[in-house]
């Protein structure tokens, strides 16, 4: 056990920690202030829901045994995960550094589904999507899995965290179908300073998501701190450009949206490519999600907040082109395409597309099972009330005219017409 790896991955896992809570702000800023604390909140509830599946079944199902497709049941209510050393750190805190990137990525999901999936169905498919979903994937890259075996790079998470998200907000997105008001009036973002506040803070803690996953305080996690320094830079100064060369005005929406594809693209990459390699990976990844933005809005596909465009194109591009930049002499594992190893960027495409139509079928299976029991969606008249008020009775933004008390009148005055014949025949 190596005490200064014990203490770089004790950061790393309070970073990740603090990315969710970021997303929240991220995500929470985009939507319509009548939403902001239901998105919020389906952030932040991952915490509780996901954490918990984590601890009592998920580690156990990604970490544990030796299968090709799924853990066992070896760690399972936690048994054998103790203080004894897990490579160079105490295995408790592998656990918990592992169990912070399940909580990030079953929450991205929700970015796809905010302003009208009801709260209570979305609580039960995040637990389940944890369990049955993430956790086989995270075996098959980093537990041990068949990808691992056939070769797959993914040094924090592109095809496990990212396109494994965006494909389940895809198919998430389609099963719910689109918001009442989509296509038919702007949708405009209430607070594009929280949005901005969220990409800083997401910034942050990818410095503990990529670096951290070295596992310790050694070369690879240098190497990942600088590049998911400059990769988002580079995407960053792109986007900028981009929207320069299309509109003549840089939107902060747009730059916010740039720093995260940026990290999404370089979080597969993060220790496999030279620092160089991650500043053109960057700078290559911002063309392909700003492209997918402009199509997808063009679509009757209502991924809200474009998890679509942002995570699954931006990890997909930043997968493959880990198959094309990755350097042996910097990473001391296998080379790319640029370097001498063409079947590096098939085994990369393999992986990616077994993602996608894995991922995407379980998430289809999972959201049906659920809406034989329960609908998924709010109604349209809960809809134009606002999920704040429908699902958690309050308002982010509250000065006493807001919807919470038009329902509030609403609810009293259906009380009283009910009240007053039941008097009245009394009386008589």
């Amino acid at each position: 056990m190596n005490p200064a790896d014990t203490a770089w991955l004790l950061v790393s896992t309070a970073l990740v920690l603090l990315m969710t809570p970021a997303l929240g702000f991220f995500y929470g800023g985009l939507v319509r202030s009548k939403n902001a604390l239901n998105t919020m909140m389906m952030s932040f509830a991952a915490l509780g829901f996901v954490g918990i599946g984590w601890a009592l079944l998920g580690y156990s199902l990604a970490f544990s045994g030796e299968g090709r497709w799924l853990g066992d049941l070896g760690h399972a209510m936690l048994r054998g995960v103790d203080l004894a050393s897990h490579g160079t750190v105490p295995h408790v805190l592998f656990f918990s550094y592992q169990g912070t990137f399940a909580i990030i990525t079953a929450a991205l999901i929700s970015g796809a589904i905010v302003e009208r999936m009801r709260f209570g169905p979305y609580l039960v498919f995040l637990s389940a999507w944890a369990l049955l979903v993430y956790a086989p994937l995270a075996h098959s890259v980093w537990g041990g899995g068949w990808l691992a075996r056939m070769g797959a790079l993914d040094f924090a998470g592109g095809t496990v965290v990212h396109v494994n998200a965006a494909a389940a907000a895809g198919v998430a997105a389609w099963v719910l179908g689109p918001r009442k008001d989509h296509a038919r009036q702007a949708m405009l973002p209430h607070n594009v300073p929280f949005t901005l506040l969220g990409a800083g803070l997401l910034w942050f803690g990818w410095f503990g998501f990529n670096a951290g996953s070295a596992l310790g305080a050694n070369g690879s996690a240098a190497l990942a701190f600088t590049n998911t320094l400059f990769a988002p830079a580079a995407t960053l100064t792109v986007w900028t450009l981009l929207d320069f060369a299309r509109g003549g005005k840089a939107t902060a929406v747009g730059a916010a949206t740039a720093i995260v594809v940026g990290l999404v693209a370089v979080t597969p990459a993060a220790g496999l490519v030279g620092p160089l390699g991650a500043i053109l990976l960057g700078a290559a990844a911002a063309f392909p999600s700003y492209f997918a933005l402009i199509w997808r809005a063009r679509t009757r596909l209502d991924d809200s907040l474009d998890v679509v465009a942002a995570h699954g194109v931006g990890g997909a591009v930043g997968a493959l082109l880990t198959g094309v930049l990755a350097q042996k002499s910097w990473n001391g594992t296998a080379d790319g395409l640029l370097f001498g190893n063409p079947r590096q960027l098939a085994i990369q495409a393999v992986a990616v597309l077994v993602t996608v139509a894995f991922s995407g079928a379980m998430t289809f299976g999972i959201l049906r099972a659920i809406q034989a029991f329960a609908p998924l969606r709010s109604t349209s008249r809960e809809e134009g009330l606002g999920q704040d008020v429908v699902q958690h009775g309050e308002e982010a933004y509250s000065h006493g005219e807001g919807a919470i008390l038009v329902l509030a009148e609403r609810e009293t005055h259906a009380a009283v017409a009910v009240a007053v014949p039941a008097a009245g025949g009394g009386g008589s």
